[in-house]
């Protein structure tokens, strides 16, 4: 409930400036409790964010957002943030269609220095407006707030090798909580680890330092104290990677202690060059089920009953295509020992967890770095196994390259599972599957998939690893269609498209969760006189050019639909292939996601908005067959 709270009469950070450090901490309180009552409701990233709630108000009252500049990594840990920034009042509409992003956007608040949706991002960002202000000869202080998970990712240890060269005023703030959505994997965490936990390091120092301050002064002196002081941290804690980039480190510090945040930060503002600061936390601090189910509580799904317009056809209830996809793989897995499965920090996102249980030994979470699981996989491949890489189609654009020059130029057998092809839903527009079509079909080499359902998943995912070369198959997020799964699996013909149902007046042509809308449609239609023929069109890479042939030439209109953008997409790969052989049908329309970025909402609303949806379908027939109704009846003009 709102109301009689501290953080009700905070409207943005300057409202924090007068508060002591006892209403500090109730303000602390009544955020987390804040987030669980609403999140509960709405859905959203619960255990990222009560972790950074002392971390949030401590930067709020050190700094001047927006004169100072935070840049915090990824969003999931930023919910604090909205609300200390004039969006509390809102926080019950996120993640809601026309609500607050999930996510940082530029364009919602004043204080959101840069958009985030994709992790490690935040140091280079950070840095570059550190050296912006120094080109304008202005006075600010920037600061990047990055967790340990991000941390993993190659793009931050770049950004952070670049500030050490620089030498700019710049701070890096870790919100070091061992976790990112699964627990952190590599020799990054391992370091922290060793420095969270090092008690003789931090004894050791604070003693060296003690019997120096009662040491008579001098230059010579000083330099045996310095030297003395780097010898037991040499000693104690080898490397002390960030000093060695160039970088000032203070910590760790307790991220829940307001009044050591707030010194160690302040400190930090004084120090000419890059620092460094190390800040423990907890995820899912402050609420018990949080702490005790990390993994589980990341984020929490919103409460189903009653949300969503009455004209939003209801959710299938099949099984999630991710799992679909995960226990398909341990079939083949157990039938081929060459088979190995690889994700980048998203076991869970996947299912690939429990193909991770059944075959530890063959199984690889490489942490946030889909460039390097990219190339894993093309190492793996090159020696005789069989990789199958698991990463949402947004993710992946992070590795097009390794894609384009490490898998398929050297025409390795690599399968790409891209999940969350197409509308995403609630997490929105960083990550909407919508482009993975355009930058894949370019590439030669590569066979590019896409099921109706998730029986046909099965079936295509076999049919992948038995390729001897590079092939991806993308599919949605969230339940299938509920069909029966087959027992059994069988490879389909590399190219084949499968004709759904027969009609005389129009094509068509449709691609993944698009394909049973079309053939929800066309009963539709049907019942208005107009008769389709759909097709299934599971092969984006290559196309079925036989069977296009035979059906442009049959109809005087073809649609197509497709879950991704339609410049590149597969109606633009149709055109292209008709127009080269001068077979395009007098009307067409191409169905798509539009010129633009699209926004977060349910994925249900979200195909109606776009007319991704049988009725948008049905629809699109009418207009381009100029479909009139005449006292209850359609003809045709």
């Amino acid at each position: 409930m709102q109301g009689n709270t501290i953080l009700d009469t905070v409207e943005s950070p300057k409202d924090l400036k007068g508060l002591n450090l006892q209403q500090l901490e109730q303000l602390a309180g009544e955020i987390r409790q804040r987030m669980i009552d609403t999140l509960y409701t709405t859905g959203g990233h619960l255990g990222a964010s009560l972790g950074t709630v002392e971390l949030c108000i401590a930067l709020h009252t050190v700094f001047d957002s927006p004169a100072d500049k935070m840049v915090w990594d990824v969003g999931h840990q930023a919910y604090p943030h909205k609300m200390l920034t004039g969006r509390n009042k809102r926080l019950h509409t996120i993640r809601q269609h026309g609500g607050l992003s999930g996510f940082l956007l530029r364009e919602e608040s004043e204080h959101d220095q840069f958009g985030a949706g994709h992790a490690s991002t935040s140091i280079s960002a950070a840095l570059g407006m550190a050296v912006a202000r120094d080109m304008q000869q202005e006075d600010y202080h920037v600061v990047a707030i990055i967790g340990d998970g991000a941390l993993t990712g190659g793009m931050a240890l770049e950004a952070l090798n670049n500030a050490g060269h620089l030498g700019t005023n710049l701070i890096v703030l870790l919100n070091d909580n061992e976790m990112s959505i699964y627990p952190n994997v590599g020799s990054v965490p391992r370091y922290l680890t060793r420095l969270r936990t090092s008690k003789t390091y931090h004894r050791a120092k604070e003693d060296v330092a003690g019997v120096l301050a009662k040491m008579p002064a001098g230059e010579a002196l000083m330099e045996i104290g310095k030297r003395l002081k780097d010898g037991v941290k040499e000693a104690v804690l080898p490397g002390m990677i960030w000093e060695e980039l160039g970088l000032t480190y203070l910590g760790p510090v307790d991220g829940h202690n307001l009044r050591d945040l707030q010194e160690t930060l302040t400190l930090a503002k004084q120090i000419d060059g890059p620092v460094f600061i190390h800040a423990i936390t907890e995820k899912g601090k402050g609420y018990a089920p949080a702490e005790a189910d990390f993994m589980k509580l990341h984020a929490v799904a919103k409460k189903e009953a009653g949300t969503g317009p009455s004209d939003v056809e209801p959710p299938d209830k099949g099984p999630k295509y991710q799992d679909v996809f995960a226990q398909t793989l341990i079939r083949l897995a157990e039938e081929d020992p060459r088979i190995v499965g690889i994700t980048a920090a998203m076991p869970n996102g996947t299912s690939m967890d429990k193909f991770m249980k059944r075959f530890p030994e063959r199984s690889y979470d490489v942490g946030i770095a889909e460039q390097h699981a990219v190339t894993f996989a093309a190492g793996l491949a090159a020696s005789g196994m069989r990789p199958v890489a698991a990463i949402y189609s947004t993710f992946l654009q992070r590795g097009y390259d390794q894609v384009v020059h490490d898998v398929c130029m050297q025409n390795l057998p690599v399968t790409l599972a891209m999940d969350r092809a197409g509308l995403a839903g609630d997490d929105g527009r960083t990550h909407h599957g919508g482009l993975d079509i355009a930058y894949l079909r370019c590439v030669p080499n590569i066979t590019l998939m896409s099921p109706k359902d998730e029986d046909e998943l099965q079936h295509l995912l076999a049919t992948s690893l038995a390729l001897n070369a590079p092939a991806a198959v993308r599919f949605p997020r969230g339940a299938g269609y509920g069909v029966p799964l087959s027992e059994t699996l069988h490879t389909i013909p590399v190219g084949s498209w499968e004709v759904m149902q027969q009609g005389e007046d129009l094509l068509i042509l449709a691609t993944g969760y698009q394909v049973y809308q079309a053939v929800r449609a066309a009963k539709r239609l049907a019942e208005q006189g107009i008769y389709a023929t759909v097709v299934n069109c599971r092969f984006i890479k290559p196309l079925d050019e036989e069977l296009l042939l035979q059906l442009a030439s049959q109809h005087r209109a073809l649609v197509t639909a497709e879950e991704h953008v339609l410049q590149g997409g597969f109606g633009s790969a149709v055109l292209e292939f008709l127009t080269d052989r001068g077979a395009l049908p007098q009307r067409i329309v191409r169905l798509g996601m539009p010129d633009r970025w699209v926004e977060h909402g349910e994925q249900g609303l979200l195909r109606r908005l776009l007319g991704l949806d049988a009725r948008g379908i049905e629809r699109a027939v009418q207009q381009l067959l100029g479909a009139r109704v005449e006292h209850g009846e359609m003809s045709v003009r």
